[in-house]
């Protein structure tokens, strides 16, 4: 305990996946190769686009930062669940949990601007096609990019604010594998009320505005497409089909833990592993499995690589 701060508490206990030690031993194997499957799926992407010239395009642009942002996501937190498994006592010190928290918000807020950024680059290539070009310039995307950065940061720090001037004078327990903002606001030491809904406004405002506008622009892109029978349209809808599924995948487990924040389900862990790691996995099989360009790509440099 710290008499010098605000804080009494100088770590965080944080709760495993399984009390029993054969599972804990399977789940450090388990999540390591998935975590270092969703590194190396995510930076191939990225150093696919990179490395060829076809796939510099907005698209592939904006798809090259959702990746390295599920990289960023998944390595918030992933890396010290994976290392806890091997712990019996599984602690996060103050800074520590409210550096996760921080992280957290930027790179799923983050995310969530970036999904509603590709949304509105294929609401331009679909529904707008003679403007693609003038709209979606270099310029555009990268103020885009930025942009999607700058508003998790701030949406994060309005959250952390909340939050690390809070008297925590014990309990220190949160029952997870990382600090959800929810869990650590519960066990400070005065009425958080207020601060509840001052999180959830701002938590609520971002996600639900960020998924209405997924909607819309779905919505009409959705309507173009049915309109419309040629081999442009089939490979639009294809790449539509992803994009959904990669939204649906990303704001379900989101929204369902975030609408009752402060009461703790035990499905609550696992759909926070889901979009943790999980769902930073599953976004490049999705968005290369049915890309032909993405794969052609990839195959090139392999064959650059290997010959060299």
């Amino acid at each position: 305990m710290d008499q010098g701060n605000n804080s009494r508490v100088t770590e965080f206990v944080l709760h495993s996946l399984s009390g029993s030690r054969e599972l804990q031993l399977f789940y450090f194997v388990f999540f390591t190769i998935f975590y270092l499957s969703i590194v190396l799926g995510n930076l191939l992407i990225v150093l696919t686009v990179l490395s060829a010239p076809a796939l510099h395009t907005p698209m592939y642009f904006l798809l090259s930062n959702l990746s390295f942002t599920d990289v960023c996501l998944s390595t918030f937190a992933t890396p010290k669940m994976i290392v806890d498994f091997l712990l019996e006592h599984k602690t996060i010190s103050f800074e520590g949990c409210m550096a996760q928290i921080f992280f957290l918000h930027v790179f799923a807020a983050g995310e969530m601007m970036l999904l509603v950024a590709m949304a509105y680059d294929r609401y331009v290539a679909i529904c707008r096609p003679l403007h693609y070009a003038a709209i979606m310039s270099v310029r555009k995307c990268t103020g885009l990019v930025l942009g999607c950065w700058l508003i998790g940061v701030l949406h994060s720090l309005s959250q952390l604010a909340f939050t690390v001037n809070l008297p925590f004078c014990g309990p220190n327990k949160v029952d997870s594998f990382f600090c959800d903002l929810p869990l650590v606001i519960k066990l400070a030491c005065t009425d958080t009320y207020v601060l509840e809904i001052l999180m959830l406004s701002d938590s609520g405002l971002i996600a639900m505005s960020s998924f209405v506008l997924l909607l819309i622009s779905y919505t009409v892109i959705l309507v173009t497409v049915r309109s419309r029978a040629s081999a442009g349209m089939a490979k639009a809808r294809a790449t539509l089909t992803a994009h959904v599924t990669v939204v649906t995948l990303f704001f379900g487990p989101c929204i369902f833990i975030y609408a009752w924040p402060f009461s703790n389900f035990p499905v609550d862990k696992v759909l926070s592993i889901f979009y943790t790691v999980f769902t930073p996995l599953l976004n490049p099989l999705i968005y290369t499995l049915r890309n032909k360009e993405v794969i052609s790509a990839m195959k090139e440099l392999w064959r650059r690589q290997v010959s060299s």
